[in-house]
């Protein structure tokens, strides 16, 4: 029945500070980029090299979303990468602060965490 995750949709407070980090930081490329009025909102279409795909929107006015402590709901965004520390030493060049590198105690792959524009959590994993 279900066959796998279309899309994942993050909402920003800063539309520009975000592209720039989905496009240039994390590598997105840009499928389509829309502006709708009478929403006073941006829509953009991201998609990773292997077709997994997220969904920038900007709305005035959002909310703050509690983060820490961890409350119920969708807890983080993960991104699959050949080499943890590579990518964290390229998220570092980059001004972007990452935690300490963990070792998954099921899995053996190492992983961590660093945030984007907006402080939501995401996860680098070892394939």
């Amino acid at each position: 029945m279900f066959n796998k995750i279309h899309h994942i949709a993050i909402i920003c407070s800063n539309y520009e500070l975000s592209k720039h980090f989905y496009t240039d930081i994390i590598g997105c490329q840009i499928i389509a980029e829309t502006y709708r009025e009478d929403r006073q909102s941006w829509k953009l279409d991201l998609a990773l090299n292997n077709g997994d795909r997220i969904e920038l929107f900007s709305f005035p006015n959002t909310p703050e979303r509690v983060s820490r402590p961890e409350a119920r709901g969708l807890r983080h965004l993960a991104f699959e990468v050949d080499n943890v520390a590579n990518t964290v030493n390229y998220l570092n060049s980059k001004n972007i602060d990452t935690e300490a590198i963990r070792v998954d105690s099921i899995t053996g792959k190492k992983f961590t965490f660093f945030q984007d524009p907006d402080n939501l959590p995401l996860e680098i994993y070892e394939r």
